[in-house]
């Protein structure tokens, strides 16, 4: 009889693994030969990822569509007013510092939003960001409606020194946020995550705490957009309620991840590389830049509803961040196939017709199971 295992690992895995520390490695000694320049455009580059897979968590995975994550980023920011500015803790340190209280500021509103669903919700996060916003405007102690400088944060750390913490804050944020959404998701969290994504009302008879999985992702992604609008700002050195409140922040997100693939890892890393490129691109257009940018995101949902990824993916059979796990024959063997792989396995397996083709789950199935 043949041996079967089950792993997740593929080549294009493997592959992109190897790739991805080689791109990290190179970006990560910029400092020692690139321009100040390329340094902050790669930055930027970084911190829009963590931010697009932020996004991605909340909404191509968890189902909560929210408009209003600049809530967070601005609470970020001002963290960096209130512990940077006025405690004088360093800068750098108060981006962790940031995603805590964002995270801790998420938890009762996660409550309050939570109440609502479907649309009723999106407008609840924007309505939320808003609140926000006139309140830190309103608060002469962080420097009301026309904002605050925050250069004073900087003093006593060599410019070299600055620009460096940056990209490699950045380039943590950014890989760091890309490595996390993809631990949750092969945990049994994940599995819970995709069945209330899926079906809230099948997952939650089954067994399946809806509440507590949507508050979870809520949290993680409010600390994640927290720690960003914390580093953005240590960038501008100016932090306003206008800047850092603002609904551009949610569209960008929602851009990168509508392009390069809602509800994948990949997706966010492309659709950002593509928003650089056509910003790069489209910079000398003026006011035809933004049309352009909104024309190229309706015509991704009406035709490539599953972004540049999706595409991809669904052509190719390609994952870079494999979540599903995958079938493999070993040749012939006295062994019974549950000797390699455990009866749970075997019972959600489904379909498998050739070797290396993905296990096939019933996420409401596989989340009860695991009791999430």
């Amino acid at each position: 009889m043949e041996t079967l295992i089950v792993k997740r690992a593929t080549r294009a895995s493997r592959m992109g693994a190897l790739a991805g520390i080689v791109v990290l490695a190179v970006v990560c000694s910029m400092p020692w030969w690139a321009e100040v320049a390329h340094q902050h455009l790669v930055a930027e580059i970084f911190y829009t990822i963590a931010l697009a897979q932020m996004w991605n968590l909340l909404a191509g995975y968890g189902g909560v569509v929210s408009v209003g994550q600049q809530a967070y980023l601005g609470i970020g920011a001002y963290s960096l007013v209130l512990f940077g500015l006025d405690a004088g803790v360093n800068p750098f340190v108060v981006i962790v510092t940031a995603g805590v209280v964002s995270a801790l500021i998420a938890l009762p509103m996660a409550g309050v939003l939570f109440r609502l669903k479907g649309a009723h919700l999106a407008v609840g996060t924007w309505v939320l960001a808003e609140v926000f916003r006139l309140l830190v405007a309103n608060t002469d102690a962080l420097g009301g409606g026309s904002g605050t400088s925050v250069m004073a944060t900087m003093r006593g750390i060599a410019p070299w020194w600055r620009e460096s913490l940056t990209l490699w804050i950045a380039v943590a944020l950014g890989a760091g946020g890309c490595l996390f959404v993809y631990v949750l998701l092969i945990s049994r969290y994940g599995l819970a995550l995709m069945a209330v994504r899926d079906n809230d009302a099948g997952a939650g008879s089954l067994g399946v705490s809806v509440r507590a999985v949507r508050w979870l992702v809520y949290v993680c992604s409010a600390a994640g957009c927290g720690m960003t609008g914390a580093l953005i700002f240590v960038t501008k050195l100016r932090v306003s309620p206008e800047a850092a409140f603002s609904v551009d922040w949610s569209a960008l997100m929602l851009f990168v991840v509508v392009i390069g693939g809602i509800g994948s890892i990949e997706g966010p890393i492309i659709g950002t590389l593509l928003y650089f490129v056509l910003r790069q691109s489209l910079s000398d257009w003026g006011v035809w830049y933004q049309i352009v940018l909104g024309a190229v995101a309706i015509g991704f949902m009406i035709l490539r509803p599953r972004g540049i990824w999706g595409a991809v993916s669904a052509r190719l059979g390609l994952s870079v961040f494999p979540t599903e796990r995958r079938l493999f024959g070993l040749g012939s063997d006295t062994h019974s196939a549950h000797n390699t792989f455990d009866m749970h396995d075997m019972h959600d397996m489904r379909d498998v017709k050739d070797a290396g083709a993905p296990l096939r789950y019933d996420a409401l199935d596989a989340a009860k199971a695991r009791d999430c």
